[in-house]
């Protein structure tokens, strides 16, 4: 069973805290309580607060399958077909297969956002895949964690042989692009800010030889009118 801790159990109920103290205090939605006297509320209250029902739990279980590239497709069907084997000899129904494509450092890929947020809403009950790189390259247990927040289980059935050491150096050429262009970044803002020195500088010349030349003028002007 899942518990929550106040801050934790508003945010999956989008409320803030004070809004659990007062529903706490009129016996609207009833804190669970430590030996310690500290709140924590449980998966349990949360579907009663949903009026979802444990007994029949509609959920789906999604395989997830990616590669980089399109030019990788053979071991995408490789995934599908390995995971399709693991579900049917554990007797579970897939009722959705993601293909994806993109590298596992990237955050913006369709799909597999699309899946985070069928998870935030209560959609979806396990995700089976590979690897753990084929969902993501880094921070998957921090990813895990946040799925388990909504009862969400990540099954991972680890196939080496369709997690390749190459997609694993395209990352890190990936990660060496990104840097470089950082860098690259930071050399043409500093020209540019040499540039912009030079031209204050130059600004700043022409602005005191045109001072000069008008005290000069200004000097040759009294002493005409002196001379006269």
């Amino acid at each position: 069973m899942t518990n929550y801790k106040p801050k934790e159990f508003a945010e999956l109920l989008n409320v803030t805290v004070k809004t659990l103290q007062r529903w706490d205090r009129e016996k609207t939605l009833v804190a669970n309580r430590t030996p310690t006297n500290r709140r924590y509320y449980t998966y349990d209250q949360y579907l009663q607060f949903k009026g979802i029902g444990r007994d029949v739990d509609s959920r789906k279980i999604v395989i997830y399958t990616r590669v980089s590239t399109r030019n990788q497709t053979d071991d995408l069907e490789n995934q599908v077909d390995f995971l399709q084997t693991y579900v049917n000899a554990k007797g579970l129904i897939v009722d959705e297969v993601i293909r994806d494509y993109g590298s596992a450092l990237n955050y913006n890929r369709k799909k597999w956002n699309q899946l985070l947020g069928e998870v935030m809403e209560n959609k979806v009950k396990m995700i089976l895949v590979s690897h753990k790189d084929r969902f993501v390259r880094f921070g998957f247990d921090w990813f895990e964690k946040f799925c388990n927040k909504f009862n969400v289980e990540i099954v991972v059935v680890k196939n080496d042989k369709l997690s390749p050491h190459e997609e694993l150096v395209q990352d890190i050429v990936s990660i060496l692009h990104v840097f470089s262009c950082r860098l690259y970044g930071l050399r043409k803002y500093k020209k540019q800010i040499e540039g912009d020195e030079a031209i204050a500088k130059g600004i700043q010349d022409r602005n005191s030889t045109d001072y000069r030349a008008e005290r000069e003028d200004n000097s040759l002007n009294r002493h005409s009118k002196i001379s006269v």
